[in-house]
Formats: structure tokens, sequence, C-alpha cells
């Protein structure tokens, strides 16, 4: 996380906050009166709308009448590591510094966006969680994060020394993709000739759901009909239950499984693994009835333990990921 305040700010409980959850597509933010009050008059702006994400800031306040806060806190789906921040799925670019002097906050805190949706994981209510196999959670265990949209997001929740959970900052969706089956390990060949490096994201995001329908049509050398967007392969899988679009999502859900197994056995996962991101929840029932399950404990020797580790689908009609820099603000004090 990357902060930059006043020096001569001193943080107060009552304070408002702006918080924001920036993705390549879209820009959710909302509104939090006080520490700890109910984040409310949540937004969703089209990135490809504004020139730069303090315009859509400005737009945001403009919209929802609000006078300019003392303090913000926002997750950017890109790596936040130094003060210069470049999205990596789309245009924008700021310096923290810079944009905070700029809307005349006192405080900026910025952070990863699933860093911040790993904050909101203990605060979940189990009405906006669906279980996908497993068993009970284990108290204080690990936690796994993963997600797939516009990019894959990966993070993950560790008990502090102190009692307190410590997310994890990390680009998790950039590791070299694994085939299982002998067209798995066609697809990988195939996007190899197209990108050299084949990353989970490469297939497990919005683009690479329509990356996975192209290889299918030029593997089997027939040729379907062109769908230029995950939607759009999305929608034809859910109305024809069949064809290059439902092997598409069968690929997808059978990578995301072997993905989040590799996750959960890297960090003992033990307290469950969590999937957010856009596209799990729009595929319904085509992912209660996919392989995910299955290749998430096809680990081998190591398949009984991850037999027992819940996985959740997050399903939630507002970016739990607001909550999560609300509470890096409180983190970070």
């Amino acid at each position: 996380m990357i902060e930059s305040r006043d020096s001569s700010y001193v943080t107060k409980q009552g304070d408002a906050r702006l918080v924001g959850d920036i993705g390549g597509t879209n820009a959710r933010f909302g509104w939090q009166a006080s520490a700890g009050a109910r984040i409310e008059d949540i937004q969703t702006l089209a990135c490809a709308q504004h020139q730069s994400l303090e315009a859509a800031i400005r737009a945001y306040l403009s919209l929802t009448g609000k006078p300019m806060p003392v303090v913000a806190s926002l997750g950017m789906a890109n790596p936040v590591t130094h003060d210069s921040v470049a999205m990596t799925n789309h245009h924008w670019r700021f310096s923290v510094a810079d944009m905070r002097h700029s809307l005349g906050l006192k405080r900026l805190c910025v952070l990863n966006d699933f860093t911040a949706l790993a904050l909101a994981l203990p605060t979940l209510e189990a009405s906006v969680l669906r279980q996908v196999g497993g068993g009970p959670p284990v108290p204080n265990a690990p936690m796994a994060l993963l997600g797939a949209g516009t990019g894959l997001g990966v993070s993950g929740l560790l008990r502090g020394s102190g009692g307190g959970w410590v997310p994890l900052a990390g680009e998790g969706g950039h590791v070299s993709l694994t085939a299982h089956t002998k067209l798995e390990f066609d697809v990988v060949q195939h996007l190899q000739k197209l990108h050299g490096h084949v990353s989970a994201e490469r297939v497990l995001s919005g683009a690479g759901l329509v990356a996975l329908y192209d290889a299918l049509n030029t593997l089997h050398g027939v040729r379907f009909e062109p769908l230029n967007d995950a939607s759009q392969v999305l929608q034809t899988a859910l109305t024809q239950n069949q064809g290059p679009a439902m092997e598409a999502v069968h690929l997808f859900c059978g990578f995301l499984g072997s993905v989040a197994g590799d996750l959960a056995l890297t960090l003992g996962a033990r307290g469950g693994v969590y999937i957010g991101g856009g596209i799990v929840p729009r595929l319904g029932q085509l992912f209660w009835q996919s392989p995910f399950r299955e290749r998430f404990e096809a680990k081998g020797r190591f398949s009984t333990y991850l037999r027992d580790i819940p996985v959740w689908v997050i399903e939630s009609p507002q970016s739990p990921a607001l909550q999560g820099a609300a509470q890096a603000l409180e983190g970070s004090g």
C-alpha cells in the first residue's frame, strides 16, 4: 500500500472518506461518513468514459452531490509499489502524492484491489457466499482469494502476531499456466505461439475467455461464430448449453480449479478459498456443473488435504473491496 498525507494531518474518526474499487473496466466508489460507518451512495462508473482516475472521482462527487472528502482509500487492479501507479488493464496513470494535492485531500491510500478485498473477507456475511464443496473452515487458518474479471486477481489473508489479519499483496495472476488434459496442452501451446509466456490471466479473465474460444476455433479447424468479448461467450454458453462457447467455459472452470488448488496448497489455506471477480458469479449453473471442484482437488498425494478445504463464491451485489479499502485506513493509522 502507498500512502500520501499532509504532514500536519491527524487522523480523526469523524472524517468523511471516499472509498474506491478501481478495475480495468469499471470504477466503483462509495461514501463513508466516518470511520466504521456504513458505506453508502455506491456508484459504478465506466473507466473508458473518464480521462483519468481524478476525473472519475470528481464525476462521482458531482453525481452524488458530495463534497471533496478529507480522506480517500482506493483499491486498484494493478501492482501498487511506488508513488507512480500505472494500471495494467487500462490507460490511467497517476502519482499518489500529486493526485492527493490536486484533489485537496489530507490523506490518500492506494492499494491493490485484491489486497483490499482480502481485508474484507472476515466481514463477509453468509448471505453473499455460496460454498463449492469442502468442509468447515479451520479457525484462524490462512485464507486464499482469487477472482477473474478484466484480469486475474490473487491475494490471501494471514493471522498476524498481534491477532489481526495481514493481507498479501502480490501478482499471482501472472504465474505460469499449467495444463492437465490433452486439449489444455494444445490450448497452452497455441497461446505460447501467440504470446510466449502463458500466464494464468491469459485464460482466467474476460479476454482470456475469448482467447479460449478463439483457440478452440483454430484447434478444431472450424469457423465458429465470431464472439468478441466475454459477455458474448458467456451469453452464448448459457443459452445454447453446448458448442464451442460451452467448451470454452468448461476449459475456463477447469483451469480455474487447478490454479485455485495450487494457491490453496501454497498458502495452506485451510481457512478457505474465496472466489471474487465478475465472471464466475455470472456463470450460474454452468459453474456448479463444471469440473472446477474436481480439478481443485486433483493434486495427487495432496488430494485428501484439499478435499476438506471449503471454497466460496462471493455473490455480493456491491463490491466488498470497498469495505476492505475502508479497513485499510484503520490498519495504517
